[in-house]
């Protein structure tokens, strides 16, 4: 991946696109906003860390888990070859896809439906990005991996979870780093808090 490429992609993306309403005057705030339905868009400092540790490259084929309001899923699409996200809320999808086709991007493949369990039928994914929180770390997001792949995702409790990278070898050897402590709305489904 090239940091260059991906810093001044990031700085020319325009973070109040992706925001309705009150809240675009927050858009050059380095925090979490709130998007409808409980969800918000995250601070983009998080975003572009996270981004670093996924190092999606140019083939890449990504999964991400919960695409809100879109804007990770832009920045991703722009660095990979394609991107398959999944978002459980309709509304929130419709708003992201009309926003990312307004950008031009042909590269992205939206799903409605549990993130939770992944999308089972173009796996396996080169990378797989989740951000929202999960309780304990997805067994079909693991499946769904690639070897050589790596994943980002919150895990732990509600108040608190620890951001995990988590990496496939080729022999399908799992490693699973902890880089920090970071607050993210809940993953439904099979893999949450509240089940």
């Amino acid at each position: 991946m090239d940091q260059n490429e991906l810093t001044t992609y990031f700085r020319s993306l325009d973070r109040s696109f992706f925001i309705d309403g009150d809240m675009k005057k927050y858009a050059d705030a380095d925090q979490p906003l709130p998007i409808g339905f409980g969800q918000t868009i995250s601070q983009p400092s998080l975003v572009l860390e996270m981004t670093r540790l996924l190092e999606p490259e140019k083939d890449s084929r990504v999964l991400e888990i919960g695409t809100g309001s879109g804007f990770q899923t832009a920045v991703l699409a722009k660095m990979a070859m394609e991107v398959y996200t999944v978002e459980r809320i309709d509304n929130l999808m419709d708003k992201a896809k009309k926003r990312l086709e307004t950008l031009g991007f042909s590269n992205i493949f939206y799903k409605i439906g549990d993130g939770s369990v992944g999308w089972a039928e173009h796996a396996p994914y080169d990378r797989i990005m989740v951000t929202a929180a999960a309780g304990i770390l997805p067994d079909e997001l693991v499946d769904q991996l690639a070897s050589g792949g790596r994943m980002v995702i919150p895990v732990g409790p509600s108040y608190l979870q620890e951001l995990k990278l988590v990496t496939k070898a080729d022999d399908g050897e799992m490693s699973i780093k902890t880089v920090e402590t970071v607050r993210f709305v809940e993953l439904k489904g099979r893999y949450g808090w509240s089940d």
